[in-house]
């Protein structure tokens, strides 16, 4: 398939935005976040509608350094979080939890490799690198990004955002350039535990990595 950059509102496509100057991952108030457009997390992995109160925006910006999203999220229901958060390593086993999640990669063909980046409500973090294999995929547990992540939690909403350096990827993108990604979260509890795809994988069971379902993420 193919996704020219001009295609804007095409719903399988999000623009980062370049900015000025560095976006850290908790600088919620830079005028960037509010001229980059939301990509709509709304649905379920399945497609199907995911209540209005588990409902997620994330936006993308970019600079000479690296990259970072910010996922700001309804929260009508109890948090699922760690009592004991630790920020200084990464959270084995995050996505039990609430989390919002990018999967992205420089790869415009079949997807061979991908990275996976996790924020919690807590601030918690985890990086992994994924390589595609004939018999499902292995995971580079040891990968180090150098991410940064950050949290703000208030009454009926939760901000997340994350930050990657581009040294941890294989590539830089160029204005104009178009890298393939995928966003998600997690929400509640079992037997009401939501998985929302921005572009959903149509899995049967719930499932996030299936790199062939990933959308567009276009670098202005």
């Amino acid at each position: 398939m193919t996704v020219v950059a001009r295609g804007y509102g095409l719903t399988n496509v999000v623009e980062a935005l370049r900015a000025g100057a560095e976006v850290a991952a908790g600088d919620f108030e830079n005028a960037a976040w509010a001229r980059a457009r939301a990509a709509h997390i709304a649905r379920y992995w399945s497609g199907e509608d995911a209540p209005a109160g588990r409902h997620a925006e994330a936006r993308v910006v970019w600079d000479a350094g690296g990259f970072a999203v910010r996922f700001d999220c309804r929260q009508a229901e109890p948090l699922v979080v760690s009592a004991s958060p630790r920020l200084d390593r990464k959270t084995m086993r995050l996505w039990d939890r609430d989390v919002c999640e990018i999967f992205i990669t420089p790869e415009a063909g079949p997807i061979k490799r991908y990275f996976e980046f996790e924020v919690a409500p807590t601030g918690e973090w985890i990086d992994l690198a994924l390589t595609v294999t004939p018999e499902g995929r292995e995971t580079d547990w040891d990968f180090r990004s150098g991410m940064t992540a950050a949290a703000r939690v208030r009454e009926g909403s939760v901000t997340m955002a994350l930050r990657v350096p581009w040294k941890a990827l294989p590539a830089r993108p160029r204005p104009g350039e178009r890298w393939r990604c995928n966003l998600f979260r997690c929400v509640g509890r079992d037997p009401e535990r939501g998985y929302l795809a921005w572009q959903p994988t149509h899995t049967p069971e719930p499932a996030f990595h299936v790199p062939e379902k990933f959308g567009w993420i276009v670098f202005k």
